[in-house]
């Protein structure tokens, strides 16, 4: 009985159609009433994004800022996809590349972990045929990164680090469900929902856990 469950519960969240024995817990009229924020929300993050790299536009000027964000950039493209399930109801993807995008944020700072985090995604989604999203990706993962880096600064802190994966996460997650809502709908934001958290999942734990662990052991030398 819980394989059957099972199978017929990652079919429907491949396929893009939520299981009716699931909790939702996301009616269409909680989504309608919260597309205004939602729309703000994806406006901050655009704002966000952008101001905060015209004004850190100078740093990329210095040969390990450059040489960083070209390294974790990559990084993150290559990951984002390397495993990608296909989500027919958000035409968007499942992918593990917020492992990256944490990983540089904790270990670099937030201007890495934002221009990494949001042209390495973005790049992700043009070369695997999903650049309708890549402007969104862009901002939203951008900022990710932003966050996750901010909050990460100073000595490796496991509850820090805890912290700021958890707001980074949430950022993508509201950014990418309010997108999903605005372009498909409730049932493109309810799988839209599905497919963040376990990337989100992910990313916390590896990510965060490697960012952790890396940046602990090279104290001495970043």
């Amino acid at each position: 009985m819980i394989s059957r469950s099972l199978i017929i519960l990652t079919e429907s969240f491949i396929k893009g159609r939520p299981y009716q024995g699931m909790v939702v817990g996301m009616k269409e009229e909680t989504l309608i009433a919260y597309a205004n924020y939602f729309k703000a929300i994806v406006g901050i993050i655009v704002v966000v994004y952008v101001t905060y790299i015209l004004f850190n536009k100078e740093k990329f000027k210095t040969p390990f800022v450059l040489a960083i964000s070209g390294v974790m950039t990559a990084l993150v493209a290559v990951v984002t996809m390397f495993i990608q399930i296909n989500i027919p109801a958000s035409q968007g993807y499942l992918n593990f590349g917020d492992t990256m995008v944490m990983l540089a944020a904790i270990l670099f700072g937030p201007l890495v972990g934002a221009f990494a985090g949001g042209v390495g995604s973005a790049l992700a989604d043009i070369f695997s045929g999903y650049a309708h999203w890549s402007i969104f990706t862009l901002m939203i993962k951008g900022v990710e990164g932003l966050v996750v880096g901010y909050l990460a600064k100073g000595e490796a802190n496991y509850s820090r680090i805890l912290v700021a994966t958890i707001a980074g996460s949430s950022v993508m997650v509201i950014g990418y469900v309010g997108v999903a809502y605005l372009l498909y709908g409730v049932a493109g934001a309810t799988i839209e929902l599905y497919n963040d958290i376990v990337q989100a999942t992910t990313g916390i734990i590896v990510g965060g856990g490697l960012g952790y662990a890396l940046k602990r052991r090279l104290a001495g030398i970043m």
